[in-house]
C-alpha cells in the first residue's frame, strides 16, 4: 500500500530532484513536518546553533555541490534570525530555499504569540516569496527552485503553515524543461568578433556569473588561446588559475591593488566583462572606462540596471556559449609593451609574501602549506581585503566569502558547510577575532559533525578596518577595541584542538598537525595592532 504523501513531502522530493542533499537550521514545533519530509526524501538535516550560521552553512554546501542551499527556520524569532544570511544570499547571488514554519491563517486571526508576516519581511531580500498550499505544493516548490537558479541566482522563501505541511497532497504538474543557453544574435556576434580582432590591449573582467554558468573552463581557454589577461572579482577568483601568467588576481575592495589595476584597465582598448557583477566592487570601479572611447562588451545574466558602467555591446546571454561563439576571432599581437608581466610584478611587490610575521605572513604560509584544492573562506574585515589579494586560487570557488553584503561572522559557518559537503577536502576559514566571537558557538556543531576543519583567527583585539578608517578621518578611537581572548582555549573547550601562534615556525607546525587531526583546530594568530596599515 502506497503511503499518502504530505504537502511537505512534495516540496522535499522536488528539492531532492534539484540536487539538494543537505539542509541546515534549528527546529521548532512549526517545522517538524518539514524536517521529517526532508530526511525521508534523502536530504540530511543538520542542527545548528543559530539560523544565521545555518544559512551560511547551507551556502557553503552549495558552493561544493552546486545545488541550492536549504535553510529551515521556525516561526517568528527563528525566521528573523535568518534575515541577515538571506539578504546576503540575495546580494551575493546564492540560490537558497528558505523554509519557514508559520501558524495557520485562521489561527493567526486570534492568536498573536510570535506571529508576524514573514512574507512581508522576506519580500525585500528574496527573488520571490510564497505561502505553501496543499493543492499547489509541487508547483510552488518547482517555481521556487526555478526562480532561485535561473537568471541571476538568489534566495526564495516558502512560508509553510502547520496544517498545510501535514495535509495530504498529490502532484499536479509536469516539471518545466530547462532553458537552453542563450547566445547573442549573429550580427552582434560579428561586431564583437570584429572588435576582438582589432584589439591590441584587451582585458577580461570576470565575475561570479561565470561560476553560475559553469563557464570557467571555456573562459580559461578563450583567454589563454588569445593571450588576454584576466582580472576577476573576489568571488570569481580561480576561474583562471592565479599562478597563470595572464591571471591578474582579484579586484574589489583594495585601494592598494586598485592603484595598479585601474590604470591598466583604463589603458585597454577593449574590455570584455564576462559575467561581471559590479555589486562586488568598491566605488572606485564606477565608470572606470569611457564607453565612447573604449570598446566594451558586457556578457551578463540580466540587463544592466546598476549603471556602475556602460558597454557598447551588451549581451544578456550565457557566458560560456557566447565566448564559444566568438572562438573563431583572429588573434592579434597583444599588449606589445610587456604591460601584463609588469603589472603582475607590481602586484607581487605590493603584497609581499616574505614578511617575518604579520597577517601577510599568516596568509602566505597557509597558502603555501595547504593543498592546492583547499577551500578557503573568509569573513569581513581588513584581513579579508588582504587575503583576497594574496590568496592564490588554483581553481574556481577556492575562496568563498560575503562579497556584496560583506557580513561579519560568515567564514566559520561557510567553512563548516563546505566541509560537510566535501569531507575529503581541506577546508580553512580565516576570521577576525570579532567575527569569530559572533559565531564561536558553532564550534560545538563542528565537533558534533566530527569535522577537522581549520579555523584561523587573526587576533589584534580591534575592529582593525574600522579603526583604520577612524584614523584616516582623524577621529578619536571609539567603539573599536575589545579585550584579548584565548581563542585556542575556546576551541579546546568545545572539543577541538587549539594553538596560539606568534611566528611562522609555530604556524607551520600547527597547520601540519591540523591537517591530520581527528577534529577541528582553532589557530589563533597573534598580530600587532595597525598591522594592515599600508597593506590594503
Amino acid at each position: 500500500m502506497t503511503k499518502p504523501q504530505r504537502a511537505a513531502d512534495l516540496v522535499a522530493q522536488r528539492l531532492y530532484e534539484a540536487g539538494c542533499r543537505h539542509a541546515f537550521g534549528m527546529p521548532g514545533g512549526e517545522v517538524l513536518t518539514i524536517i521529517d519530509a526532508l530526511e525521508q526524501a534523502g536530504i540530511a538535516f543538520t542542527l545548528c546553533k543559530h539560523e544565521n550560521a545555518a544559512g551560511f552553512m547551507a551556502e557553503g554546501a552549495h558552493h561544493v555541490t552546486g545545488a541550492p542551499g536549504i535553510l529551515v527556520a521556525t516561526v517568528g524569532p527563528g525566521a528573523m534570525n535568518g534575515v541577515n544570511v538571506v539578504a546576503n544570499a540575495h546580494q551575493d547571488r546564492v540560490p537558497m530555499i528558505v523554509l519557514t514554519g508559520c501558524v495557520d491563517a485562521d489561527e493567526a486571526l486570534t492568536y498573536t504569540h510570535q506571529v508576524l508576516d514573514h512574507r512581508r519581511v522576506f519580500d525585500e531580500i528574496t527573488k520571490a516569496t510564497f505561502t505553501l498550499t496543499a493543492e499547489g505544493a509541487d508547483i510552488i516548490a518547482d517555481k521556487a527552485v526555478g526562480i532561485a537558479t535561473e537568471g541571476r541566482e538568489g534566495p526564495v522563501h516558502i512560508d509553510v503553515p502547520i496544517s498545510v505541511a501535514d495535509a495530504q497532497a498529490a502532484p499536479r504538474r509536469r516539471r518545466r524543461a530547462v532553458a537552453a543557453p542563450v547566445t547573442p544574435a549573429p550580427a552582434e556576434l560579428a561586431r564583437a568578433a570584429s572588435w576582438l580582432a582589432q584589439a591590441t590591449r584587451p582585458v577580461i573582467i570576470a565575475g561570479l556569473d561565470v561560476l553560475k554558468d559553469g563557464s570557467a573552463e571555456v573562459l580559461a581557454e578563450f583567454a589563454t588561446s588569445r593571450g588576454i589577461p584576466v582580472i576577476t572579482t573576489y568571488k570569481a577568483k580561480g576561474v583562471l588559475p592565479e599562478t597563470h601568467p595572464l591571471a591578474l588576481g582579484g579586484a574589489g575592495l583594495s585601494s592598494l591593488a586598485d592603484k595598479h589595476l585601474l590604470p591598466f584597465v583604463r589603458a585597454a582598448d577593449l574590455v570584455i566583462c564576462v559575467g561581471y557583477d559590479p555589486i562586488e566592487m568598491r566605488p572606485g570601479w564606477r565608470e572606470v572606462w569611457d564607453p565612447e572611447v573604449t570598446r566594451v562588451i558586457d556578457i551578463t545574466a540580466v540587463p544592466n540596471d546598476h549603471y556602475m558602467h556602460q558597454a557598447g555591446l551588451s549581451f544578456v546571454a550565457h557566458t560560456g556559449a557566447t565566448l564559444q561563439a566568438l572562438s573563431g576571432a583572429e588573434k592579434p599581437a597583444l599588449w606589445p609593451g610587456g604591460e601584463v608581466a609588469q603589472l603582475k610584478a607590481d602586484l607581487e611587490a605590493a603584497f609581499p609574501r616574505d614578511e617575518d610575521w604579520g597577517p601577510g605572513a599568516v596568509i602566505a604560509l597557509c597558502n603555501e602549506i595547504l593543498p592546492d584544492d583547499t577551500i578557503a573562506t573568509v569573513d569581513s574585515g581588513a584581513h579579508r581585503i588582504l587575503l583576497s589579494q594574496m590568496w592564490r586560487c588554483a581553481q574556481p570557488k577556492g575562496l568563498v566569502q560575503s562579497t556584496a553584503l560583506c557580513t561579519m561572522g560568515c567564514a566559520v559557518p561557510l567553512a563548516m558547510g563546505a566541509k560537510y559537503a566535501a569531507p575529503a577536502r581541506t577546508v580553512v576559514s580565516f576570521s577576525g577575532d570579532a567575527g569569530f566571537l559572533m559565531v564561536a558557538g558553532e564550534l560545538s556543531t563542528a565537533a558534533e559533525l566530527g569535522q577537522n576543519t581549520i579555523f584561523v583567527v587573526f587576533v589584534d583585539a580591534s575592529l582593525a578596518l574600522i579603526e583604520l578608517k577612524q584614523r584616516q578621518r582623524q577621529m578619536a578611537n571609539r567603539g573599536v577595541d575589545f579585550a584579548r581572548h584565548d581563542f585556542a582555549a575556546i576551541g579546546q573547550a568545545f572539543g577541538g584542538f587549539g594553538h596560539t601562534v606568534t611566528s611562522r615556525a609555530e604556524l607551520r607546525a600547527a597547520l601540519h598537525e591540523a591537517q591530520t587531526a581527528s577534529t577541528f583546530t582553532v589557530i589563533a594568530a597573534i598580530i600587532e595592532r595597525n598591522s594592515y596599515d599600508g597593506r590594503i
